[in-house]
């Protein structure tokens, strides 16, 4: 039934991007025609659109298979890029990877293609950008450089992707036949951003976990978390100790909605835990309960932020099941006090979301949670968000979008990318929506990686597969692996390691925005795989055979997610004009207009 629209979105892909005689699915391998050296005389300013220099140009080695050719440069005023070119198996595709939290640092991180041969063999031209400055959590990059505030919002991923392909096309004497954006987090931001600004610039986009609502996120969703858990003093008062407790708790009375005791939660919006039955009672141990204040701050969590009358400040709190995640994030570790939550909305509110700014000395303390501070911080929300719905440009292009997120998600409530993709359905029509994008929801999956259900996916193959061979995706088998190495007694995986300082940005290893990675153990191994459907299909157990096992689950109609529609900014999930701004006498200055 969807076979003449697959053919007609080809003929429009083709048309757009370079034709080639081989048949799209079954691309031959090209061969550079220049020196990989020679890329360091390479004039691309013109097809960038902006002064660039090419800072060096190396072959390496990619984990001592692929040789490929490093490019580094920068892009006026700021905007270092990277672009990694096979040397002797590149096979006419292009990657560009997002950057996560408020990026500062280049790196290129192609993840969720663990079974993607391209990826894997090194068939791939990769590329990344720092958008535009350096360093990055607390924001004070963007305090008074209004065109790095800019190059954050949208520019930086734009011009890198136009630096990449002009150094395609001189490296190899050919335009990549085919282009893939892959992102998480504030990635998943920039791959919305790529899809409804620059629909032209990639014929696949896959967003996972987008912070597509970037004002309200690191605003009002981790101010609101920071400020419920502390008391006067800045001690917390929900500890990372009693996570295991609370999450324990929720698990025993939601696990089993779904019709299978498998210690997850496919339906977290059906989930509403009674925690009285966690509740300390007059003189009995803390050790296997929370006190009464520490169960008022779990519930305002959930909750999420809002105004004294009830109206939401955001769309929702992180969802139940996601408790255990939680450590690192707005509960503290073990013996500390700070929290990532309350770094990430100082430095944003402080540095980023507004102009004029407020106070240097700003502090989360002094953050209104009520409407009139609602409009005021939002105010550049059409700079800095993606939540226009209307794809409409990106699907004449013949792009296609894939939409990913963790039920556990302890930074970005899954609530908010379900409402994109319904607000894509009443904008452009659902049958629209249907030939254009998929979204798959995890039980158990954190953010952007780990977690307690099967989460580790590859997504990049069945994009490429749709994108040029007209195969639309399925089921995404994720697994979950044992025997990796976990943290400390009283830290939930996927946590922080020991002497993390939130004041003092990410610890080592981690990517800006995601859970630090957990390095696997040599007897690491898969204990578990489960298909994941289309929304709002979700797998149910075929009644035999291990839980454990993909094969034993089928396909089931689920229920659409109800939305929020009284939040304060639900009407950010429409059709929109856009933020087109620059830096003009020390201001920021903006114009809306579309595309």
């Amino acid at each position: 039934m969807r076979l003449i629209p697959a053919i007609a979105a080809a003929l429009i892909l083709l048309a757009a991007f370079e034709p080639h005689s081989a048949r799209a699915g079954d691309l031959g391998t090209v061969k550079p025609v220049l020196s990989c050296a020679a890329l360091k005389q390479a004039d691309i300013e013109a097809a960038v659109g902006s002064a660039t220099r090419i800072e060096s140009a190396a072959t390496m080695q990619s984990g001592g298979k692929a040789e490929y050719c490093r490019v580094r440069g920068v892009i006026s005023p700021a905007v270092r890029f990277e672009v990694q070119l096979p040397v002797a198996r590149w096979t006419q595709r292009f990657v560009q990877t997002g950057c996560g939290g408020l990026c500062g640092q280049l790196d290129i991180h192609l993840d969720k293609a663990e079974t993607c041969k391209p990826a894997q063999n090194g068939e791939l031209v990769l590329a990344s950008t720092d958008m535009g400055h350096q360093g990055g959590m607390d924001g004070t990059w963007g305090r008074t450089n209004y065109q790095a505030r800019v190059d954050f919002a949208y520019r930086g991923v734009h011009v890198t992707t136009l630096a990449a392909k002009a150094l395609i096309e001189r490296y190899y004497g050919q335009k990549a036949r085919f282009a893939y954006f892959f992102g998480c987090s504030d990635g998943g931001r920039e791959a919305l951003m790529e899809a409804q600004r620059y629909p032209q610039d990639f014929n696949g986009i896959i967003a996972g976990a987008p912070a597509m609502n970037f004002t309200t996120q690191n605003s009002f969703f981790h101010g609101w978390n920071a400020v419920q858990n502390q008391h006067s003093d800045g001690s917390p008062i929900l500890t990372a100790d009693k996570l295991a407790i609370l999450h324990g708790a929720v698990i025993s009375q939601c696990d089993a909605q779904d019709g299978l005791r498998d210690g997850l939660i496919s339906d977290p919006l059906a989930c509403h835990p009674d925690l009285s039955k966690i509740t300390c009672a007059v003189g009995q141990g803390t050790d296997t309960c929370l006190t009464a204040e520490q169960v008022h701050v779990a519930n305002e969590i959930y909750r999420g932020a809002h105004d004294s009358a009830g109206r939401g400040l955001v769309i929702s709190g992180p969802l139940p099941g996601s408790e255990i995640n939680w450590v690192g994030v707005y509960v503290p570790p073990p013996g500390q006090s700070g929290s990532m939550s309350q770094m990430t909305a100082e430095g944003t509110i402080r540095n980023l979301d507004s102009d004029p700014n407020p106070p240097a000395d700003f502090k989360l303390r002094d953050f209104r949670f009520d409407q009139a501070n609602f409009v005021a911080t939002t105010r550049l929300h059409a700079l800095y968000d993606s939540t226009d719905t209307d794809l409409t440009a990106f699907a004449k292009a013949g792009g296609h979008l894939i939409l990913w997120h963790g039920l556990a998600d302890p930074h970005i409530s899954p609530m908010n990318t379900v409402a994109y993709y319904q607000g894509m359905q009443r904008v452009m029509g659902p049958q629209a929506v249907d030939a254009l994008a998929r979204l798959y929801l995890f039980p158990g999956g954190a953010h952007c990686g780990g977690g307690e259900g099967p989460f580790d996916f590859d997504v990049l193959t069945p994009m490429i597969d749709w994108v040029e061979k007209g195969v639309e995706p399925g089921a995404l088998i994720a697994s979950h692996s044992s025997g990796s190495v976990g943290p400390p007694a009283g830290v939930p995986r996927g946590g922080p390691p020991p002497g993390f300082d939130p004041s003092q940005g990410p610890p080592p290893g981690a990517r800006p925005g995601m859970s630090p990675p957990t390095p696997p153990a040599a007897s690491a191994k898969v204990d578990r795989t489960r298909p994941v459907y289309p929304y709002p299909q979700v797998a149910r157990y075929v009644g035999h055979g291990s839980i454990d096992e993909a094969t034993n689950f089928a396909a089931s109609p689920g229920r659409p997610w109800p939305g929020n529609e009284t939040w304060y900014g639900a009407g950010f999930f429409t059709s929109h004009e856009h933020l087109w701004c620059k830096e003009a006498a020390a201001r920021l200055v903006c114009q809306n207009a579309r595309d």
